[in-house]
């Protein structure tokens, strides 16, 4: 099935209502205020994105094409402490994957450190801005709280001539770090503690992954961002709501700074969604602990880890797509993700047989040695997918859950005595079974008759039960991978020390699993239904040619329903 062009498949959404931010975007264009749209995904590269992340993406990227605009990506890199070229390398991978293309608009915020740099000596010469000498633990304290009005720092009134030869001295690295920074002069009794007299550059003397030694002084992120967007011509700077309190700053910052039509602040609610867990200081604290395997661990929901679990680009715009955008913070179940890619996957898949937890099934009457190829389709919803040719024998593998010997009412499987259909082949009826000396199963019997071949048209009987199956002699041996959240809300995402309440099942490795042929050249990022078992996409870090590693992406039941 081909798969549309987002940037067409934004643009045909011409129905749908406006959110509250179009309607203000489509406001400032009919006053004037703005000629054109520009919007920017502005990720500081200290950690892989996730799928609150994607929703920032969709949606930015989203606003830029249906107003016929340009869309940026803009790295954050004002603070080398945390920053990695892995982290940058990771997110335009990201970024292009959700489809949303930002062409050769691609920026880093250190590229305008020396513009930064000039509006800060602006700002002196205004006397907007001052060198402090005042502790980070003093200038806490002389800041006040939300029931008491700031302090004004003792270095305050510095004359503009001292505040630039400091600030000239900071950057020739003649401070040691923590020394000395530069603060913004605003209202040390504003009742927005950002407004008091922010720090705006700090001394920092640490390596850059851009710049690399060039730098020993940094700007803070809160007079970085409105300058980086203001340099850009962003017209409408969108973020999350807890920006909504730093919107003054970022105003004070534009204005002060003396540009032009400068870009305007709109703030959304951000994406939670239950049981997962998003917080960078807790993902890396995962990895560094070896609990996950990684950043693109699959139990994770970084874009990466949706990515390599077999989650696709149209599953996560859907998604975001079905939360929209809102003013207040809420939660979304993660049951609708597991909905949309379920929901994208169905009719695009081909319905393959895997065996998961193995037990052999011997057909006694069929003839020793013999093997025939039976022609199954792909996916009974969708014919255009078409058939393929599958080997048929006398011992086969089933699931060991689709035999009973003593079976409960309305049990439909194999049980002694009973007949079922095998999938795409024949009615067998259960005979007897192997045991081991600890009781346990090791083979079942049966028979078959030769007369109800799926497709001959057979109508002499009818059965109840269906199970799959795989040739034993043609079959390969597998690794699959289940898996469930990696925390439980409803125990309390935290423990009473701070710690994750971890998941003990989160991951059930699967070593021995058996597949029909169609699967073996199956690639990474491959996806497929198996069936009654979920959908399973190959897993691009540990499966090899010689053992295939399957990732269940999801299972075909559902939990989430469709609000009417």
């Amino acid at each position: 099935m081909e798969e549309k062009n987002l940037t067409a498949e934004i643009e045909e959404k011409e129905a749908v209502s406006k959110n509250f931010i179009e309607i203000e975007i489509e406001k400032d264009l009919a006053e004037g205020v703005y000629d054109h749209v520009q919007t920017r995904f502005p990720p500081e590269p200290n950690g892989y994105l996730h799928i609150g992340h994607a929703k920032s993406i969709l949606l930015n990227y989203g606003l830029a094409c249906k107003y016929h605009g340009k869309f940026n990506l803009r790295f954050d890199d004002t603070n080398p402490t945390k920053e990695k070229t892995e982290f940058v390398e990771s997110i335009i991978a990201d970024v292009k994957w959700l489809g949303a293309d930002f062409e050769d608009r691609l920026f880093f915020a250190s590229d305008y450190f020396e513009q930064m740099y000039e509006c800060a000596v602006k700002l002196i010469k205004k006397g907007k801005a001052f060198v402090c000498d005042l502790s980070a633990e003093e200038i806490k304290a002389y800041r006040g709280d939300f029931t008491t009005p700031g302090k004004e720092s003792p270095y305050r009134n510095r004359s503009v001539e001292e505040n630039l030869k400091l600030f000239t001295e900071m950057r020739e690295g003649k401070y040691q770090d923590g020394e000395k920074v530069l603060r913004a002069k605003i209202d040390m009794a504003s009742p927005n503690i950002n407004m008091r007299d922010p720090v705006i550059y700090r001394v920092a003397h640490m390596s850059h992954h851009n710049t690399g030694d060039k730098w020993c002084i940094y700007p803070m992120y809160d007079f970085a961002h409105p300058i980086e967007d203001a340099i850009e011509h962003i017209t409408h700077s969108i973020c999350t709501l807890e920006f909504e309190d730093h919107r003054p700053l970022y105003d004070w910052v534009v204005r002060e700074c003396e540009f032009e039509n400068p870009p305007r602040q709109i703030e959304f609610a951000k994406l939670y969604l239950t049981n997962v867990v998003t917080g960078k200081r807790y993902i890396k604290k995962l990895v560094e602990d070896g609990i996950v395997d990684g950043w693109d661990d699959p139990r994770l929901v970084s874009i990466a880890a949706l990515r390599r679990r077999g989650y696709t680009p149209e599953s996560i715009r859907m998604f975001v797509d079905m939360v929209g955008v809102a003013k207040a913070n809420s939660s979304v179940d993660y049951a609708m993700l597991e909905y949309c890619i379920r929901e994208d996957l169905k009719l695009k898949r081909s319905r393959m047989m895997a065996v998961l937890d193995p037990v052999k099934l011997i057909i006694d009457n069929y003839p020793e040695g013999q093997m025939e190829e039976l022609e199954i389709p792909n996916n009974l919803e969708n014919e255009s997918l078409g058939s393929r040719m599958v080997p048929f024998g006398r011992e086969l593998y089933i699931e060991r859950e689709d035999f009973m010997e003593n079976p409960p009412k309305k049990y439909f499987r194999l049980f002694p005595g009973n007949e079922v259909r095998l999938f795409g082949a024949y009615f067998v009826t259960c005979t007897g079974v192997d045991k081991d000396e600890e009781g346990k199963i090791t083979a079942i019997h049966c028979t078959y008759d030769p007369e109800t071949k799926s497709g001959s048209g057979f109508t002499g009987r009818k059965v109840k039960g269906t199970i799959h199956w795989v040739a034993a002699a043609a079959a390969k041996e597998v690794e699959c991978r289940l898996y469930e959240n990696i925390v439980d809300e409803e125990k309390g995402k935290l423990n009473e020390d701070g710690s994750l309440n971890l998941n003990p099942n989160s991951l059930t490795v699967l070593p021995q699993c058996y597949v029909e042929p169609a699967l073996f050249e199956a690639k990474p990022y491959d996806s497929f239904q198996f069936m009654r078992n979920g959908y399973f996409c190959v897993d691009c870090k540990d499966s090899t040619p010689e053992k295939p590693v399957f990732n269940r992406i999801v299972s075909l039941k559902s939990s989430f329903k469709l609000p009417k």
